[in-house]
């Protein structure tokens, strides 16, 4: 049976950790596996102020939650297992999963890690000399010659794919190659945001490919503004200057003299009339 003075401690905890939920709007959960200690108290610090962390143990954040007695918060009870650390804010979640994207660090890999990118090894030296060395780059699928004394890796070649699982052999052939294929550092598992659930899938965004699509749309929605003449703050210059040309342009054709149109009038009536005198003058025969 515990002892009195843990009940009280735990209960303390719980008492703290319900506080915490009522103070901040976002409550993240992030998994702490191969993350070393390091990252985690550098990550605290670049933080200060925006994210408070913790790291809690999974019953006592069920015991808070369930002694809250708020239906919403229990959508976090399915990911209260494993190595966990706490993410309290009042940051847009989008934004707090880029800042924990933007702290992890690139590492080589070990047997079992999985690829957090495409891993291509690129054509070129490998400062090995001739040896095992062979054997070992042509086992994990590698092209190679000798030359200049050393073993070169004839072309680009795809090694594995994200997500792949990195097997010893293939770790120890990128660790050679100084070759760093996995990422380190705090992965979101969830967030749950003013009552809304967003799972670690939900949270990853591509923001150059956002960008661009977003950059497109403005393109297009201004290219249909100016097509049917819509005002705007964006569109009132362009639309201005298009009514602009075409009244000048009309006021010309209709031979309208006005302050701006008047060197227009007096160039083309003189342009016509210099066609017209080379015209009569290549209708007028010429006298022997």
């Amino acid at each position: 049976m515990p002892s009195q003075q843990v009940l009280e401690e735990k209960s303390t905890e719980v008492e703290a950790i319900k506080g915490i939920l009522k103070e901040h709007k976002s409550i993240g959960i992030a998994s702490l596996k191969k993350v070393r200690a390091s990252q985690l108290q550098e990550l605290k610090k670049s933080m200060a102020g925006k994210v408070y962390l913790r790291v809690l143990k999974n019953t006592l954040m069920r015991l808070a939650i369930e002694e809250m007695n708020q239906e919403n918060l229990k959508q976090l009870e399915v990911y209260l297992d494993g190595s966990n650390v706490y993410l309290f804010t009042d940051l847009n979640p989008f934004k707090l999963a880029l800042l924990l994207e933007r702290g992890k660090v690139k590492t080589t890999a070990k047997s079992g890690d999985i690829a957090a990118m495409d891993v291509i090894v690129p054509a070129g030296n490998t400062a090995q000399p001739p040896g095992p060395i062979i054997s070992q780059l042509n086992g994990v699928g590698l092209p190679t010659r000798i030359e200049s004394g050393s073993v070169w890796v004839s072309k680009d070649t795809l090694v594995a794919r994200r997500g792949d699982i990195i097997n010893e052999q293939l770790a120890g052939v990128l660790s050679k190659l100084g070759i760093k294929a996995v990422e380190l550092g705090i992965s979101m598992r969830a967030v749950f945001d003013d009552g809304l659930m967003i799972t670690g899938d939900q949270l990853k965004v591509d923001v150059a490919a956002t960008r661009r699509s977003v950059e497109q749309s403005n393109q297009e929605a201004f290219a249909l503004a100016m097509g049917i003449s819509y005002p705007s703050k964006e569109t009132i210059k362009p639309l201005l200057q298009n009514a602009h040309q075409k009244a000048m342009a009309l006021a010309v054709s209709a031979a309208i003299p006005t302050k701006e149109t008047i060197g227009d009038l007096i160039r083309k009536a003189n342009m016509q009339m210099t066609s017209l005198t080379g015209a009569v003058d290549k209708a007028t025969p010429k006298a022997n």
